[in-house]
């Protein structure tokens, strides 16, 4: 009987040589195999809700903590959005055919650079049973293959899902380990394949901090580390009450994470009371629980329950906003580049100098000025599809697109 560490050897040489494979292969191939998961997939809801519904009915006897309760929950509009991002995916030009301006050129000759696939992908992540299909049509949109490994609490729709894809490749052309589902029932550790970096391309992991956390620590190959949630909103005190309102509203109806949900608001000390009171009884009404540090805590003892000193680095992860006075921008600023999660921050204000100077001062992936920052993994009347958000410096910082699945190959022609 095989060990671990060769049944996991075994999996990232096979999906390595798939990886190869798949790069050779024409973007008309790859888009038809898309095409193929996305009919799989949507020929097959009555079988994957079934096997949720279990997940669901063991994860209740296990009292698994509510934000992976709510993750893992499967409906008939979750999985037709899975689809719709996989018919999307289909439509979509080849990103590997796109040829960009080079930084600099070589002369005499002409230099520019294409975009390739990155080789083999890992996905690890917690609850979100349908991120395996929405990831594996990237991957093979990019020339890339995937190796996934779900949480155990998933098991049942991990593995109903995997079949469906397996199934599903093999009526295509292209490699049969295009593919691969690591499930925990194998005792194929998450360090056990972090570790293969030989093979790994990437490792990406999707769930809360301390996962991420965990592979980024354990991981030889490279990690882009993705983040949910801690995201800051400083309210100016040129700033329109219902822009506020709307904006901490409308970042939370993301389903089922909502990624770039406000959950601290800055606000600027001389915003009057009664905006404040009508804010917070706004917010209640529409099931928030409210928080604040000690200041702003006692103006208001009424609307807010204090809150540690540590919660201003986490996320909560359901609807809870936390509250803060702050003197100014600078400040604001100051704060929020010490404490958020660096991906997605906003502002409030009617100031246009003040929104420049939010935006060369906050130091995250993206920046928000009088608009929600809800994420959306398929945006409406939009092209772009995207598995997440990261706040890893470099060129993929920010949402998680196609084009994050590839990387740049220079060409000097003379």
């Amino acid at each position: 009987m095989q060990s671990s560490s060769d049944r996991v050897l075994t999996i990232v040489r096979e999906s390595h040589k798939a990886a190869a494979q798949l790069a050779r292969i024409s973007g008309e191939k790859r888009r038809l195999g898309v095409s193929v998961l996305a009919e799989a997939m949507e020929a097959s809801f009555d079988e994957i809700l079934e096997a949720n519904t279990i997940d669901l009915e063991m994860s209740r006897e296990m009292a698994v903590a509510e934000p992976i309760a709510d993750w893992l929950k499967l409906t008939p509009e979750r999985l037709q959005m899975t689809v719709s991002i996989l018919k999307q995916l289909s439509k979509s030009p080849d990103p590997t055919r796109r040829l960009i301006n080079a930084p600099y050129q070589l002369e005499p000759s002409q230099t520019y650079c294409q975009l390739i696939p990155l080789g083999t992908i890992a996905l690890i992540y917690e609850a979100f049973p349908e991120l395996a299909a929405i990831a594996a049509g990237m991957c093979l949109k990019t020339g890339n293959s995937l190796i996934t490994r779900g949480c155990s609490t998933a098991s049942n729709s991990n593995q109903t899902i995997a079949t469906i894809l397996k199934k599903a490749i093999a009526n295509t052309d292209l490699p049969s380990s295009s593919i691969e589902i690591i499930s925990p029932d194998l005792g194929i550790t998450v360090q056990d394949l972090v570790i293969q970096d030989r093979y790994l391309n990437l490792v990406i992991p999707y769930g809360r901090p301390s996962l991420v956390q965990q592979v980024a620590e354990k991981a030889t190959a490279t990690v882009l580390k993705t983040t949910i949630g801690n995201c800051y909103l400083y309210w100016s005190l040129s700033g329109d009450l219902e822009q506020a309102r709307q904006v901490i509203v409308d970042s939370h109806d993301s389903e089922p994470d909502a990624v770039n949900a406000i959950e601290k608001v800055l606000v600027n000390r001389n915003i009057k009371p009664s905006a404040l009171r009508s804010l917070f009884n706004s917010l209640q009404q529409q099931g928030f629980k409210l928080r604040g540090d000690e200041t702003i805590v006692e103006e208001h003892p009424e609307y807010l329950k204090l809150m540690k000193s540590g919660e201003w680095r986490k996320p909560y992860l359901n609807k809870v906003v936390a509250f803060r006075y702050i003197n100014d921008l600078p400040q604001a600023v100051f704060w929020i580049n010490r404490y958020s999660s660096g991906h997605a921050d906003c502002i409030v204000t009617e100031s246009y100098q003040e929104s420049r100077q939010f935006v060369r001062g906050i130091d995250s992936a993206l920046v928000y000025i009088n608009t929600s920052p809800k994420f959306s993994r398929n945006p409406e009347g939009g092209e772009g599809v995207f598995l997440g958000m990261s706040n890893q410096k470099g060129y993929r910082q920010g949402l998680i697109s196609v084009e994050t699945f590839t990387t740049v190959k220079q060409v000097v022609q003379g």
